[in-house]
């Protein structure tokens, strides 16, 4: 006796609607009830629950949610320049830019589309970007939402029309933390990082998980090259 079983349509899990700006933004949603919210304003996570739709991510409450403002909170896009690492804006332009959404983008492969909800959107420089960072580009961003709730961001930098340039690049994660004394990260060992609270000095990272017990600005730093 044969079986069947429901196909599951990413598009059906995807909604449009707009800010009270008028901007879209984009609602993924899981199959268990997780759900997690983008922005066309800087192409930006500003919202992610679990399954008991709790927050997981931190937003301020002095947040400005009108564009050309960047917003602080989410999951903020720093395109082209990372800080004030350069000669742009601080984090660059990516997060204050309207983004637009891809209609027809590349599909999931197979081993990894089983009740994924994924939205892509692309940002491509204009007239005013270009003469104040004269390189050409597009920025491709899959924003997933698996079905365990599980979120997932993919960035692609591809080079428009062949010459190189460099860039620095972040995903500016603000996490919900009940206790920041619980935290630690790991995976950073022998990294070299420039630290904010000593004039951006060089040092290399040697414990094997960071903690915090008071301020701390540290950030790896890596220079992208791209032909």
């Amino acid at each position: 006796m044969g079986h069947s079983a429901a196909v599951w349509d990413y598009r059906a899990a995807t909604e449009i609607t707009k800010d009270w700006n008028g901007v879209d933004k984009i609602v993924l949603r899981s199959p268990r009830g997780a759900s997690a919210r983008v922005s066309l304003h800087g192409g930006q996570v500003t919202s992610w629950r679990n399954e008991q739709g709790e927050e997981l991510l931190f937003t301020s409450s002095k947040a400005i949610f009108k564009p050309p403002k960047a917003v602080r909170g989410g999951i903020p896009i720093c395109f082209p320049q990372f800080g004030n690492c350069g000669s742009l804006e601080q984090h660059g332009f990516a997060r204050n830019k309207i983004w637009t959404i891809d209609e027809n983008p590349p599909p999931l492969s197979p081993n990894d589309s089983h009740a994924k909800s994924f939205i892509d959107l692309l940002l491509k420089p204009s007239e005013e970007d270009l003469k104040c960072w004269p390189h050409s580009f597009e920025f491709r961003l899959r924003v997933s939402l698996a079905a365990d709730g599980s979120l997932a961001l993919i960035s692609r930098i591809r080079n428009v029309n062949g010459k190189p340039f460099s860039f620095s690049f972040a995903y500016h994660t603000y996490l919900s933390v009940s206790d920041i004394s619980e935290v630690r990260i790991e995976g950073l060992e022998t990294l070299d990082y420039l630290d904010n609270l000593c004039q951006k000095e060089r040092f290399t990272e040697q414990g094997d998980a960071i903690t915090f017990e008071s301020e701390v600005g540290k950030f790896c730093c890596y220079m992208i090259f791209i032909e």
